[in-house]
């Protein structure tokens, strides 16, 4: 069910006295290839950079269709299962429960060994293989006590509740972790390739550093190797220049986008060049500097603080922590075609995650339990959306 009627009252509120005071943190620190070149305009799999089909209007809408679930702790990765279900991360538990969406049924698969959560650490982003359908692998990103990893594990539905979950076997490791800005985004693109977006972990100079894992967007194989036709030759460093990338998806044309935290003034959403320079720390939003990748459209920090983004009819959605609403930016090729639109706002507080449900649906996870939110009964849930 919605929040109190009260909450956006107070939303807009605390938004207005945020704004009143100086420096503010995009939200979530609580401080204000196929046919493409890697070096291309744009990802291997992609089409060219114009528009691919009719532009999605100026005015679109929101209807929340219902409550999926509710009371999950700290949720944050969701993976909708082929099979039917959906499987959501615990940051602060450290686990992976499966989702009946028909029921609402809560069922954990299991824990995953390593986990070590403090501040914006713990269990994050989870991905399904490429070919889950033969080998049941399951992809999760989390904080270890001395990096940030990726391990992909078998899930077994068959097997009893809490032993779901096979060994973990890590493909990739080394990822800088920090108290916050440790990304935590990952998923599989349309070329079949493991995406990993990371934070910089308050030392900017790791996004500038090619060598440096840190405030990055990586390109992987499966295995956890560097994919090949990566920008920076033997390297898993895809973009560069970022300070905390949470949300990643692709857009009908096989394009890549993210969304990004920035610090005082400006959050962004990109659209992801194989090989650019994003920015960060000499730039933040649009800079009109040659020399870095503007964003297609950004917002002050009190109105976004964007983690998770998914596609769905012709745009771009991107759910708010700290702006608690979710924004709709419609697409025209690289470009935005109309003005970002806000929905949702202060009606369920942070916003997490957001995933492609098939056609006009979106699964959306709330975030009230992470630490910094204001939880209310029933927090946190999944919400069925349906939006056009």
């Amino acid at each position: 069910m919605p929040r109190p009627a009260v909450r956006p009252a107070l939303a807009l509120a605390a938004c207005a006295a945020l704004l009143l005071t100086a420096g503010c943190s995009s939200g979530d620190n609580g401080r204000p290839g196929d046919g493409s070149t890697p070096s291309g305009r744009t990802a291997p799999g992609a089409s060219a950079s114009g528009s691919s089909g009719a532009v999605p209007p100026a005015e679109g809408s929101v209807r929340v269709v219902r409550t999926v679930t509710e009371n999950l702790k700290s949720p944050w990765g969701l993976a909708p299962l082929p099979e039917g279900g959906l499987l959501v991360s615990s940051r602060d538990e450290g686990t992976i429960t499966r989702v009946d969406t028909d029921t609402g049924k809560k069922t954990v698969a299991g824990s995953v060994p390593g986990v070590a959560a403090a501040g914006e650490g713990g269990l994050l982003g989870l991905a399904l293989s490429p070919d889950y359908a033969s080998d049941h692998l399951v992809y999760a990103y989390f904080t270890t006590a001395s990096d940030n990893r990726v391990a992909r594990m078998v899930y077994d539905e068959k097997k009893p509740a809490g032993e779901r979950l096979g060994a973990p076997d890590t493909v990739f490791k080394g990822i800088p972790k920090g108290t916050n800005h440790n990304g935590g985004r990952i998923a599989f693109g349309p070329d079949g390739m493991l995406y990993v977006g990371t934070g910089e972990t308050y030392r900017t100079e790791l996004a500038q550093d090619k060598q440096s894992t840190g405030g990055k967007i990586l390109r992987l194989t499966p295995e956890g190797e560097p994919a090949p036709g990566n920008p920076f030759g033997d390297s898993p460093v895809y973009s560069y220049g970022h300070r905390n990338v949470q949300g990643l998806a692709w857009d009908s044309g096989k394009r890549l986008w993210a969304s990004e935290f920035g610090q005082d003034t400006w959050d962004e959403l990109n659209d992801i060049v194989a090989g650019d320079d994003y920015g960060w720390p000499d730039a933040e939003g649009k800079s009109g500097d040659s020399e870095y990748h503007d964003p297609i459209a950004q917002w002050h920090t009190s109105e976004a603080s964007p983690s998770g983004i998914a596609y769905a009819k012709g745009s771009i959605w991107m759910a708010g922590l700290r702006g608690e609403r979710l924004w709709r930016v419609p697409l025209d090729g690289t470009k935005a075609a109309h003005d970002p639109q806000a929905f949702l706002k202060g009606e369920y507080g942070r916003l997490r995650t957001v995933v492609a449900a098939g056609g006009d649906r979106l699964w959306l996870v709330t975030s009230e339990t992470d630490s910094r939110g204001t939880p209310g009964k029933g927090d946190d849930r999944i919400l069925e959306l349906k939006v056009s």
